[in-house]
């Protein structure tokens, strides 16, 4: 490939303080080097001997963690060709809900494996072309390797062998009691009809500091992480109103004076709050209103009447908490304090408080159909079904290890998701990314010109993901991928690595093992991570605009500033 000499004077084309950059090394290279540089800090992290990451973000903040997707969220990339690689593996995290870090290590590695391509003078149009057909072969090649299927998502073995793996890549070695929290979650916001419709956002996660990862548990309901406001802390059958305002006095709009000339004119101006107050919670009883939550502040006042009229009020401050509080009750969030109509209340079978290590959490839950069975319900209870949703109560001794915890839950859920529009499975553990650079090795054999080096390139960086593996669980690389490679010649299309290894590699079959992965996964991170790498290929000139902004400051002097010397 030939390179661009440089022209001596020429004409201005752009303001002053731009950059211009183009050609080979300039341009290509110095991209491929920064998308390596973004990979080796994701790639420490893969699998289930990643290494965690110490992270302090703008704010201050620390976190800790082998996630990749709240690494490369914290981080504040500035380099435009790493900010691709980056994009595409946020929109990895919201089409399969895992598989960021395949994309960031693989889009990475084509790259790296494009660069010495590109010395000895092959143009990048035909690499990127040699790459397209290379993963039309693979995703061809894919489909064949399907092993297993999600048969029903009423059973919990079944979705306990689909999200087994997800959890354990986040929390390896505390995966079977994780896996069984998030099957039996998953199990009660699974919808009977259509598993499709089933939404992540039934199932949410209230973290309790204290105690022990094997003291999490799952409620089937609503749990808020704080008590009620009120001294009444039960409830059962009751109607329900929901606020997204202040339960309180009002306040004006504007500022006034008043004027008091006697103590009986303060007397009268408290009273006056006071009635106006009590007639607003009396118009909730006299609706026959049980239990209030309120999706901003509850005023003393207000607590004070409510607990008069024996009813419960629970504080929700977040609006998105409220939203699902009210898919729970059947209700609809009021703007304004009042007596809600009956199509705007909604119902709670029970309202409990449970003591939790040394916190108080409060419980909203509808009754499941054996619950109901000899239990007299209101009539207007029946527009109400069971709970559609689940909340998993994880418990642990840091703030960190529970936001990990977390993070294994999410990622377990959103598995379930994508497995709901394609159920299909395929083998874990490297083996399906080393049967499938068999097969793109088997089709550049067959191709003629300069696309098939290319196409080697592409198998070639497909073993990225075992020797990862085998760097980070402390095994040769080198010995691993020869014994890979040696046992799918000979058929083995299912074996995989065992990173309980001690010193030698030690393959399993991944399949009678249970260790299976989302073929949509693996489907969607081989076409982001190709176009990633392909977008940043194909880029032969960068142009860069002065940053916009006023003067810097001056640089502060030394000591103080009213010291003159």
């Amino acid at each position: 490939m030939a390179l661009r000499v440089p022209q001596a004077g020429g004409p201005q084309l752009f303001k002053e303080g731009y950059k211009n950059l183009q050609g080979l090394e300039e341009v290509i290279l110095r991209n491929i080097a920064a998308t390596k540089e973004m990979s080796e800090i994701t790639r420490t992290s893969f699998g289930p001997q990643g290494r965690n990451k110490m992270v302090v973000n703008h704010l201050g903040k620390l976190i800790v963690t082998s996630d990749a997707a709240t690494i490369i969220r914290e981080l504040e990339v500035v380099h435009p060709a790493a900010k691709l690689l980056v994009m595409a593996s946020q929109q990895q995290e919201a089409e399969a809900g895992d598989g960021t870090n395949t994309v960031l290590i693989f889009g990475s590695e084509l790259l790296q494996r494009a660069e010495p391509l590109l010395r000895m003078g092959l143009h990048p149009s035909e690499i990127a072309r040699g790459f397209e057909l290379a993963l039309a072969a693979a995703l061809k090649g894919l489909e064949a390797l399907e092993c297993d299927q999600v048969a029903s998502w009423q059973s919990s073995a079944e979705v306990l062998k689909a999200v087994r793996t997800a959890v354990a890549a986040k929390q390896y070695g505390q995966e079977a009691g994780l896996s069984a929290l998030v099957a039996e979650a998953v199990l009660a916001a699974m919808p009977s009809g259509d598993p499709t419709r089933f939404n992540v956002d039934n199932v949410r996660v209230v973290k309790v500091l204290g105690g022990s990862l094997a003291q999490s548990r799952v409620v089937h309901g609503m749990v808020f992480p704080s008590a009620p406001v009120t001294s009444v802390r039960r409830a059962t059958c009751v109607r329900v109103a929901v606020f997204a305002c202040a339960v309180d006095v009002g306040q004006t709009e504007t500022k006034g004076t008043v004027l008091l000339h006697n103590a009986g004119d303060l007397l009268a101006y408290t009273r006056g709050e006071e009635a106006q107050m009590d007639a607003a919670i009396a118009e909730l009883h006299a609706a026959g209103v049980g239990a209030v939550v309120c999706g901003s502040g509850v005023g003393d006042l207000a607590i004070h009447c409510m607990n008069r009229y024996g009813m419960a009020a629970v504080r929700c401050p977040s609006k998105f908490e409220l939203r699902r509080v009210c898919r729970v009750l059947g209700a609809t969030p009021l703007a304004r304090l009042g007596a809600p109509t009956p199509e705007e209340m909604g119902y709670c079978d029970e309202l409990r408080t449970e003591e939790i290590g040394g916190d108080r959490v409060t419980v909203v839950r509808q009754w499941s159909a054996q619950e109901r069975e000899g239990r007299a319900r209101p009539a207007f209870a029946s527009r109400v079904s069971a709970s559609p949703l689940a909340t998993v109560v994880l418990r642990g001794a840091t703030v960190n290890a529970l936001d990990d915890a977390e993070r294994a839950v999410d990622d377990g859920v959103n598995v379930v998701k994508a497995l709901t529009k394609d159920a299909r499975l395929v083998p874990g553990a490297c083996a399906t990314e080393m049967a499938l650079a068999r097969v793109v090795h088997a089709a550049a054999e067959g191709m003629g010109g300069v696309a098939q080096h290319a196409v080697r390139a592409f198998a070639l960086a497909l073993e990225v993901f075992a020797r990862t593996l085998a760097d980070n669980a402390g095994v040769d690389s080198t010995a691993l991928v020869a014994r890979l490679i040696a046992a799918h010649q000979g058929g083995g299309a299912a074996m995989g690595f065992d990173v309980e290894s001690d010193h030698e590699p030690r393959l399993v079959d991944a399949k009678a093992a249970g260790i299976v992965d989302p073929l949509a996964v693996k489907q969607w991170a081989l076409r982001y991570a190709t176009h990633a790498a392909l977008t940043v290929l194909q880029v032969d000139q960068i142009v860069m605009a002065k940053t916009a902004g006023g003067p810097k400051l001056p640089k502060q002097q030394a000591g103080h500033w009213d010291n003159d010397d």
